[in-house]
């Protein structure tokens, strides 16, 4: 079997080619930096060029509605700016940290024709990203205070690893709707237990990214206000707990690889 018997390569130019227009139109609409509107047309032409429209709908269900969310609530987190490293305006790391595994499964998909697993690694990884953006992005509203996943003591809301019901809720319901999503357009899926596999890999690869952001994460303190924060200071500045090289992209990298994975043992 040769490659190109095995890839659409009409599908890939077109796939590329869309997903450069979409990333520019990100960029214009204050949505991704520059570097991300490229990741962007990079990811989201893998994922639609290997996997085709229902790639590219369960890519667009993560983008737009995690999008539409930070805007939505961007005021209110305006007062959590300082702890968090990044802003809504998504910059290339971001992008690979959230999309590069299903971009890495969509790869797969013309490779084993017919066969679930890729999209179910596809899926779950966008799960785990959806999820992980709806939490923060719902759970900084929470009235509850958080608590810290490994050890349940109260933390500052905004504080890496807290977690809090609303935030918990708001990750299965960012889960779900990949999964439900995936269900409708991915081949090859059953019904039951793909939803549930899907939904529950997306909740337990968020729960991932708290347990590494609570334990290996790199956190430092605020120079002026001295909170804890994801922020580096300087280059040489060193991390109150955690280590420098896991930075919040390593974390929600490493968090999309463990619900991919979680969506195939569960699958």
């Amino acid at each position: 079997m040769t490659l190109p018997a095995v890839i659409d390569l009409f599908q890939l130019a077109l796939g590329f080619g869309l997903a450069a227009a979409a990333g520019l139109a990100g960029w214009r609409a204050g949505a991704l930096a520059p570097s991300g509107a490229v990741a962007a047309a990079v990811v989201g032409g893998t994922v639609f060029g290997f996997g085709g429209w229902p790639g590219a709908a369960l890519l667009l269900a993560f983008f737009i509605s995690s999008s539409a969310l930070s805007r939505l609530f961007a005021g209110r987190k305006a007062g959590l700016a300082e702890k968090f490293e990044k802003g809504s305006r998504r910059d290339w790391a971001q992008v690979l940290a959230n999309g590069g595994v299903a971009a890495l499964a969509a790869v797969f998909i013309p490779l084993f024709p017919g066969a679930a697993w890729p999209w179910l690694a596809l899926a779950g990884a966008l799960a785990t990203a959806n999820g992980d953006t709806w939490a923060t992005e719902i759970g900084t509203l929470s009235r509850q205070t958080p608590r810290l996943v490994t050890t349940g003591r109260r933390v500052a809301r905004g504080t890496s690893g807290g977690v809090t019901l609303l935030g918990t809720a708001a990750t299965l319901a960012g889960a779900a709707l990949i999964a439900a999503l995936a269900r409708l357009v991915a081949p090859g899926l059953g019904f039951g237990r793909a939803l549930a596999a899907v939904s529950l890999a997306g909740l337990g690869g968020a729960f991932t990214d708290s347990l590494l952001g609570a334990t290996v994460q790199g956190i430092y303190q605020h120079p002026e206000k001295g909170i804890e924060t994801e922020k580096r200071p300087g280059r040489e500045a060193a991390p109150t707990r955690g280590w420098a090289v896991f930075n919040n992209d390593v974390v929600n990298f490493l968090a999309t690889l463990a619900g991919a994975l979680l969506a195939l043992l569960l699958g």
